[in-house]
């Protein structure tokens, strides 16, 4: 949360209030919350009304409005809407599919230090997807993103280094993969390694689909 010279301000509270909503699936009243944070032209709480419109939490699903609360939020410099943003762009939903806008805006979150964006300029990167393809480039992202934390960026240099027989380092970053998920991620992480031949990483995606059905979003 960011303070002020006082302390917590305002929209801190705000904010922190309608996390807290959100978290017990209180939707409507956490969206009054961010709605009377962003009144004071607060990014973040512009930001997670994005988030209520492209999730319909607390009003009816509406990518359009998503994306317009993400640009404006985008404008004020907030990194999250940049990288919520560039999803829109990137599947084309509530916006035109834009490549190129994606990555300028994938590049402006990381700037931010916003490590799920390291990732996906990394899948950019390693497609050739608005870039020309730069394997080197792909795994020094992926690597990056891995060390700032992120469970994508530690799935992908890990099965990167699997194609390199790197088979124990692998086996490290998709462990620290399983210790920074989330229930989507596990699933995704289980269907891609439930065929793969090695029994310790067969092990792995026992272990994420696990999590995957025993873990609640504490966040979203």
């Amino acid at each position: 949360m960011r303070l002020t010279s006082r302390g917590i301000g305002p929209a801190d509270t705000l904010l922190a209030l309608g996390q807290s909503c959100l978290d017990r699936g209180e939707d409507g009243q956490a969206f009054a919350w961010f709605r009377s944070a962003a009144r004071g032209g607060d990014a973040r709480a512009i930001n997670l009304l994005g988030r209520c419109h492209e999730h319909g939490w607390g009003v009816p699903a509406d990518p359009v409005q998503a994306a317009a609360h993400y640009r404006k939020a985008a404008d004020l410099g907030d990194g999250w809407a940049m990288f919520n943003l560039a999803d829109l762009h990137c599947r084309g939903i509530g916006v035109a599919r834009d490549d190129e806008a994606a990555y300028r805006l994938y590049a402006a979150s990381a700037a931010k230090g916003n490590a799920k964006a390291l990732n996906m300029l990394g899948l950019f990167h390693e497609s050739g997807r608005a870039v020309p393809a730069d394997e080197a480039a792909a795994r020094a992202l992926f690597k990056a993103a891995a060390e700032s934390g992120d469970c994508w960026g530690c799935f992908n240099h890990a099965r990167l280094l699997i194609g390199d027989g790197a088979r124990e380092e692998a086996l490290r970053w998709f462990r620290l993969a399983l210790d920074s998920g989330f229930p989507d991620f596990y699933r995704s992480m289980a269907a891609a390694l439930a065929p793969h031949p090695d029994p310790q990483i067969q092990a792995l995606a026992a272990e994420a689909l696990r999590l995957a059905e025993s873990r609640k979003e504490a966040c979203r």
